[in-house]
């Protein structure tokens, strides 16, 4: 652990909390159709894990269809099969380097339990956010015990990192709201 507390160092780990459940969100399904759907698919490409953004261009041609233009003709069917077997419910047509992928429309059922997935990623980025700030709180106790600063100045920086986390995780619920109402929006 760090001897120094430093603001901007606690800030920085609690954007990226936020940056990564934004990140999530992006990959869940709506009834639109994102390049960001197939950002959890990798394929084994070239002797390591590649993402299928890595190997070809995705596009949005229409609302309800993204496009695949794999680079490598070698490497269509690898793709095909990952984004078959990534567990979206995708089923791409091949046109040569081409990979035609529509959208299909979500069901009742299936856009519940993408919002329950939602939640689950909300609450994951809630405790990271909350380890960030349990781990500055420790730094500043720390600091006092050894005399560094004083009592004073420990509640004063306990504070503002309290009010960083509150903010932040504010931010994450916000950013679950809106994707709550994609969700459901038929």
């Amino acid at each position: 652990m760090a001897e120094t507390y430093s603001k901007d160092e606690m800030i920085r780990r609690m954007n990226g909390c936020v940056a990564a459940v934004k990140t999530e969100f992006g990959g869940l399904r709506t009834g639109r159709a994102s390049p960001h759907l197939l950002d959890p698919i990798s394929i084994e490409a070239y002797g390591q894990q590649m993402h299928v953004s890595q190997l070809g261009t995705i596009s949005t041609p229409e609302p309800r269809l993204l496009t695949v233009q794999v680079w490598d003709r070698s490497m269509v069917k690898q793709v095909d099969k990952a984004i078959r077997d990534a567990g979206l419910g995708l089923n791409p047509q091949v046109d040569g380097q081409l990979l035609r992928i529509p959208i299909p429309e979500l069901n009742e059922e299936r856009r519940k339990e993408l919002a329950k997935l939602a939640h689950k990623y909300a609450e994951g980025a809630r405790v990271s956010v909350r380890n960030v700030r349990r781990d500055g709180m420790e730094i500043l106790k720390k600091l006092e015990k050894d005399h560094k600063i004083g009592q004073d100045e420990h509640h004063k920086q306990g504070e503002e990192l309290q009010k960083l986390t509150d903010a932040h995780i504010k931010e994450v619920d916000l950013a679950l709201q809106a994707k709550e109402q994609e969700i459901m929006q038929v």
